[in-house]
Parts: structure tokens; sequence; C-alpha cells
């Protein structure tokens, strides 16, 4: 049986808003993003979900930058986020959910126009709301904001967690947790906030946790049509 957590702690007196840093491709802030949203279920935090494009952080010198093609994987999806996002907040938290679980749990195809405009039908919208999106040049402006936002704090990728001038990167996890152990996992992020010169903490992967992640991001790896980039943090 799990021991009750006590709202006279952390979860009572840390923070009450987050703005969190996304990009739909990323398997790793999937997972953190599902975490999160049992966080703010269970303590009704404000979650801010912002943007970051690891197509433009991984950029090759003399590629294009993603908002200079006609489609581009992350950042044209993120421009139909940012669209929702101005309409309302929750039709970019309910898109963000149908998309990554398209991707990360089904092993479908969201990066492509086609599959978009088929879940923003599956979400009860117009998929014509695909082609508004990149119409319209404020969508891009919105996610290039957020995107240099993360930068302006120093950061390299997602997930991204934004308390005010404050940036952490994590939780990078498989498996998120739930319930008591959700908001233990909040109250040891949050307690990082205290300490303005903790840089890392890391967890060595062994060969069972590279299997492991290899099991749980199996429909991404079979689902994704580009070859991932991982650049070592600063």
């Amino acid at each position: 049986m799990s021991t009750p957590v006590s709202m006279t702690g952390a979860a009572a007196t840390g923070p009450t808003a987050v703005d969190f840093h996304f990009d739909v491709m990323c398997p790793w802030a999937y997972q953190a993003s599902l975490w999160m949203r049992d966080v703010r279920d269970q303590l009704g935090l404000t979650v801010g979900w912002r943007f970051f494009s690891l197509e433009e952080i991984n950029r090759a010198e003399g590629k294009k930058h993603p908002w200079e093609r006609d489609w581009s994987y992350g950042w044209s999806m993120m421009r139909v986020g940012a669209l929702l996002r101005r309409t309302d907040p929750d039709l970019l938290d309910r898109w963000y959910l149908a998309a990554g679980t398209a991707l990360h749990v089904h092993g479908r195809k969201p990066h492509r126009r086609e599959v978009a405009e088929q879940l923003i039908g599956e979400l009860g919208l117009d998929p014509a709301l695909v082609g508004e999106a990149l119409a319209d040049q404020r969508t891009h402006d919105e996610v290039k904001a957020d995107h240099d936002r993360v930068l302006s704090l120093g950061g390299w990728g997602v997930p991204t967690l934004v308390f005010g001038d404050q940036a952490l990167f994590g939780p990078v996890l498989i498996k998120p947790p739930t319930g008591d152990a959700a908001i233990r996992l909040w109250q040891l992020m949050t307690g990082w906030l205290e300490f303005g010169q903790l840089y890392e903490v890391r967890r060595p992967k062994r060969q069972a946790d590279f299997e492991d992640i290899a099991d749980t991001f199996k429909p991404y790896l079979e689902a994704r049509d580009w070859v991932t980039i991982q650049q070592d943090a600063p």
C-alpha cells in the first residue's frame, strides 16, 4: 500500500505553474508529458504547453532551417499546435496527447501532413486547420518565440521545464510514475530550484536499461522518417 503524500510539504508550498517545452517528435518529452499531466491533475497546477525544435537545434551547417521547408516534420506540426493554443490552450493539450500517442504508442506518422490532418479530424476539428496554420505567419513567430526562450535560458533540448527565469532539463524517463510517485518526482524536480548552481545529476545506463528504452520506444523508432541526432549536453 502506498503512503499518502503530505500536502503540507513541497507539493503545497512549491510552484503552482510551469511551462513544459516539448517537440512532438521527442519520445522522452512524450513520456515526461504523461507524468506532467498526472501531477497537474492531482495538484491543480497550471501547465503551459510550449514548443522547442529539435530539428533546428540539431540542424547541420548549410542545411535549411525547418521553417524554410514547405513541410517540416516537427516545426510544421508545432505551428498547428500554436494555432490551436491561440484558439484554446486545452485544444493544444488534447492535440499534443493525441499526436504523441499516435507516434510514440501506435507507431503512426503524425509528422506527415495527411496524418496530421487526420488527427485534427479525430479531435472533432476541421482538417483544414493544418493549412490555415501554415498560412498564418503568426504561428511561425509563436513557435520561434518559445524555441528562443529555451535557448535564452541555456537550454538545448526537451523536455524542458521553465519556472520563471529558471529552466530544468528533464525528467528524462520511461514508465512515467503516477499517483503518489508522480508527486514525489515533482517534489524532487522542484527541489532543484533551491540550488541555482546544481547543474547535473545523472544515472548511468546499463545494457538492460538500453534494452528497456529500445522496447519502450519501438513504435517511435519504426515510425520515424528521419535519422535521430543526439547532441551532447553543454
